[in-house]
């Protein structure tokens, strides 16, 4: 049997900072960006929560107590230089002593933390010791189940240093009899790619209804293979009792920068007025919520939402599922995209100045609040045009389909509106430096310059300029499609001027 899955690599973040604004853009999961005061309050909650976690901590003999972090630069990678995953965390629910409810605790990872060197260990502990806290976010809210639909979500783990690490969790009711609680597999990579995860927890949970012991031979096998680059695929042999060597192909598609979205997700739980609305709110940086009882959706949604700022990344706080032990986060006053779980709505109690979307099926209303603006922020020919894209889609399109026309629409947005941002970049002896004045005067459709001045005052904005004046063509793919689109419009102004002499 072959199962053929797909990897990414996440876009690389902007880390260049405009020390004269005092910018500082956040990448984490962990530390927001906000100002002095709100960064204190997160930090103390932080703080709080640390200190929780060494309380709780299990005794040293316990291979299992906190999460792993990387591998010291030049131990145990492969010949390419990048593992598929660090490491694999199994997180069990075990009762509280002498109090009710039940807490996350890491009863297995893989490598063991006994094959680490000091250093290693040290790493892990200062850099992943909230991650099980992730697989379980609804906190202690738990009770024996004799029936559990096994869900895949994503969260990111992020340091105040920028090094960044995806996780990646499968939930599931383990095999037996009677009421039991979930599991969850959590897998830690550098490498951003959901749909990958997801078929290789297909691959876990198989194995897992055999024996558990299944299971750490096949993630053995998929961490000593090597990651392929794009275009490529590896194959990966593993033995099933009473079903012989099966063999696993993954192959890495050429355009690999969307492979960590589905956009399926987004529009399933959102119609295409709606994604525009969410869509302008996110480019104009604003606080937005979203709510839905599904972690699966939350994670999928807020990748998919973030993907639609491409070429441009979000540079503030992410959350895509917050714990409950940290929902003071959505009191922040700066931008924020969050993943709450509904049934901590009611202790969302800010709601100025806030976008709360609410993702749950047969929703009487998907806008909880908001601004009220978001209709008017797009230019209304680009809107126009957004909308006729999207209805092209296909109801029986492929995921790389539906990602390409996606992409592709609110691409456009993008090359229409600042494509023309090359153009005033401009040298003066060894430094390239952007002239907004000339820019701005060179919008080409005034209909669009209201949208353009908001936009360029973003951060996401501020970084991606930052970044072409600083590197060679760092976004190739945007100036490609930005190329494309001025000779498009090129041809068809000679096409129309021709027509113009022929009637004359």
């Amino acid at each position: 049997m072959c199962v053929c899955v797909s990897v990414s690599v996440c876009v690389k973040s902007r880390e260049k900072r405009r020390t004269e604004q005092q910018r500082t853009p956040a990448k984490t999961d962990i530390l927001p960006d906000m100002d002095l005061g709100a960064m204190k309050k997160i930090s103390s909650m932080f703080s709080t929560l640390q200190e929780k976690l060494h309380r709780t901590k299990c005794s040293s003999s316990d291979p299992g107590v906190y999460p792993a972090a990387a591998p010291p630069a030049g131990r145990e990678c492969n010949h390419m230089g990048q593992l598929f995953f660090e490491y694999l965390l199994v997180v069990s629910l075990r009762k509280k002593r002498n109090e009710e409810g039940y807490e996350p605790h890491i009863t297995y990872q893989f490598p063991k933390r006994e094959v680490m060197g000091r250093l290693q260990r040290e790493e892990e502990e200062k850099c992943m010791k909230a991650a099980h806290l992730f697989c379980f976010p609804e906190g202690i809210n738990w009770a024996p189940l004799t029936e559990y639909k096994s869900e895949t979500f994503s969260f990111v783990l992020t340091e105040v240093d920028g090094s960044r690490r995806n996780g990646y969790c499968r939930r599931l009711l383990p095999a037996g009899r009677g009421a039991r609680v979930p599991e969850a597999y959590c897998i830690i990579s550098r490498v951003a790619c959901f749909g990958l995860f997801s078929k290789i927890f297909d691959e876990v949970e198989k194995r897992r209804q055999i024996s558990k012991a299944m299971i750490y031979p096949f993630m053995q096998s998929l961490r000593e293979a090597p990651l392929p680059s794009p275009g490529n695929t590896i194959s990966i042999s593993s033995f099933i009792p009473d079903a012989g060597t099966e063999i696993i192909c993954l192959t890495r598609p050429v355009e690999s920068w969307l492979e960590h979205v589905d956009f399926r997700a987004l529009f399933r739980c959102l119609n295409d007025d709606e994604v525009l609305m969410v869509f302008a709110a996110t480019v104009m940086e604003r606080r937005i919520i979203f709510i839905s009882e599904e972690l699966s959706t939350l994670s999928q949604v807020l990748h998919a939402v973030a993907a639609l700022l491409y070429p441009f990344v979000w540079q503030h706080t992410f959350i895509s599922i917050v714990p409950t032990v940290l929902i003071d986060v959505c009191s922040a006053p700066t931008p924020y995209l969050l993943g709450v779980q509904k049934s901590l709505l009611e202790q969302l109690t800010d709601h100025s100045d806030l976008m709360i979307v609410d993702l749950s099926p047969g929703a009487e209303t998907k806008f909880i609040t908001r601004i009220g603006d978001e209709e008017s922020l797009l230019p209304a020919k680009l809107t126009e045009e957004l909308l006729l894209r999207l209805s092209a889609r296909k109801r029986n399109a492929s995921t790389e389909e539906l990602n390409c026309l996606v992409s592709e629409a609110f691409l456009c947005v993008f090359t229409r509106s600042v494509g023309h941002f090359s153009q005033h970049i401009r040298r003066s002896g060894n430094s390239r430096h952007f002239h907004k004045k000339s820019f701005l005067k060179a919008v080409e459709h005034k209909s669009h310059l209201n949208f353009v001045k908001l936009f360029i005052q973003t951060q996401m904005f501020d970084l991606f300029i930052q970044e072409e004046e600083t590197q060679p063509n760092p976004n190739a793919f945007f100036h490609r499609k930005v190329s494309e689109y001025h000779e498009r419009t090129k041809k068809e102004k000679m096409k129309a001027g021709w027509v113009r002499g022929v009637v004359v």
